[in-house]
């Protein structure tokens, strides 16, 4: 029983940086004044001042990507550039 619970727990700890995901989605809104882009579903990012952002337009798909933690934003991307 031990072994079962320290499994799970090792299982929880390494996959944590695994259930980190981008963000990838339709733009509704962009403001280029406060950087913050909301996708379609209402979910909205703030991009920090010191990550490049490339021209963002109403309509246009972006992938907005994550550190290893899933609690920083580290790049945005459009159109060709997205993976």
């Amino acid at each position: 029983m031990n072994k079962l619970i320290f499994a799970a727990a090792a299982f929880a700890l390494f996959s944590g940086s695994a259930l980190a995901s981008d963000a990838n989605g339709v733009v509704t809104r962009f403001n280029a004044d406060t950087r913050v882009i909301t996708l379609q579903g209402g979910d909205s990012y703030t991009i920090p001042r010191d990550v490049a952002l490339p021209s963002v337009k109403v309509g246009e798909k972006v992938s907005i990507l994550f550190n290893d933690e899933g609690d920083v934003i580290r790049n945005v991307l459009t159109g060709p550039q997205m993976m």
